[in-house]
């Protein structure tokens, strides 16, 4: 490493790697030099650390909480599946995959919003099957 003297500063520093930064031609992550208090340069100034702010209410926005959680999955538990749901479980348990999209849009409105529901149904129905399969096997040990 090169010693150079700082007109700032009293003492003798230690001179890192030449300076480097990402350009926009070459989209390569390249090592930037250690800043000094120095007047001059690009990191020219006193090295401070920033303050930690806490994240901001909007960024929050559509996070589901603890609490929108247990509610939902109450209202699921007591009320079941409304009337549409269960037909494009129906449509689900024949594979009808397609069909059941088809349907489900008509009823959300969106398509996205469909591929969301006919996802969480499908685990649902998976769910129930795997519960099945296990609650069958418990039943065949007591038996032999």
């Amino acid at each position: 490493m090169d010693q150079i003297r700082c007109p700032l500063l009293s003492s003798t520093i230690c001179t890192p790697a030449p300076w480097s930064f990402r350009s926009w031609r070459q989209n390569k992550e390249v090592e930037m030099a250690i800043s000094y208090p120095m007047a001059v340069g690009l990191r020219k100034g006193h090295p401070v650390t920033k303050n930690e702010t806490a994240p901001r209410q909007c960024r929050r926005r559509g996070c589901r909480t603890k609490h929108t959680k247990f509610v939902r999955d109450l209202i699921r538990e007591i009320y079941s599946f409304a009337p549409y749901e269960r037909h494009a479980m129906e449509l689900l348990k024949v594979s009808k995959d397609k069909r059941a999209l088809k349907f489900i849009k008509k009823q959300v409105g969106t398509h996205i919003r469909a591929k969301r529901k006919r996802e969480e149904l499908s685990n649902v129905l998976a769910a129930m099957r795997e519960a099945a399969a296990k609650k069958d096997s418990s039943v065949q040990s007591c038996y032999h």
